[in-house]
């Protein structure tokens, strides 16, 4: 399994021939390094909440366009691909399937923010070996300790390094690959990733600092 990174929390999994995207949001195409057109070629879509670094429908809707991918997500997000006019799937919690892909939904909480109401959000368990638990932290996830691969954030207004290592450590998920980054400058990116390997060392977890646009790993 290939899984790609295109800027904050924009990944693409790919597994014999079927590429599966996951919140193609707002921070993604901010500064016009990625376009939609670099996912012609996906064959799915999956958006797990409403904030805009997760879902854009502007550039969801030219995306499917181009691909002729059919989107997945919860009830909430649906609502708006609806008003805007963007055919979609519902998923309830449970396992589905996408071509090669298993893929377990489970409701996840989001951290707390700032004078915002929470989110419904859909967190994922991938073939049994990746942990998407998207912006969430919360105590349910521990259910999971020892997953192959955690995807996690490495930076957000909702936390700080001190809460999201404190999670991961306890997880002890085999690797790392982080996310949620599209609040800072490469410099800072490369300096915050470098703390985290050092620290993630000490744990005995591979921590996979990819930030580039169309870097990826191999799992």
């Amino acid at each position: 399994m290939k899984i790609s990174k295109y800027l904050h929390s924009c990944l693409v999994f790919e597994l014999n021939g079927h590429k599966l995207l996951f919140d193609p949001g707002k921070f993604t195409f901010a500064e016009g390094i990625v376009s939609p057109a670099m996912f012609a070629e996906v064959n799915s879509i999956i958006i797990t909440h409403i904030h805009p670094d997760h879902l854009d429908t502007e550039n969801l809707k030219n995306i499917a366009n181009l691909s002729g991918a059919n989107i997945y997500t919860n009830e909430q997000v649906g609502e708006v691909l609806q008003k805007a006019g963007i055919a979609h799937s519902v998923w309830k919690d449970g396992i589905h399937h996408l071509g090669p892909f298993k893929l377990q939904a489970i409701t996840v909480v989001h951290e707390p923010i700032l004078d915002n109401p929470l989110p419904q959000m859909t967190g994922f368990l991938i073939n049994d070996q990746v942990l998407h638990p998207v912006d969430s932290m919360e105590d349910a996830l521990f259910a999971y300790e020892g997953i192959e691969l955690l995807i996690m954030v490495t930076m957000a207004p909702f936390a700080n390094e001190l809460r999201i290592t404190a999670f991961a450590d306890k997880l002890r998920p085999k690797q790392i690959l982080p996310v949620h980054d599209g609040y800072a400058k490469e410099f800072f990116i490369k300096q915050r990733y470098e703390a985290y390997q050092k620290h993630f060392d000490r744990q005995g977890i591979k921590f996979n600092g990819i930030y580039k646009v169309g870097d990826s790993i191999t799992i």
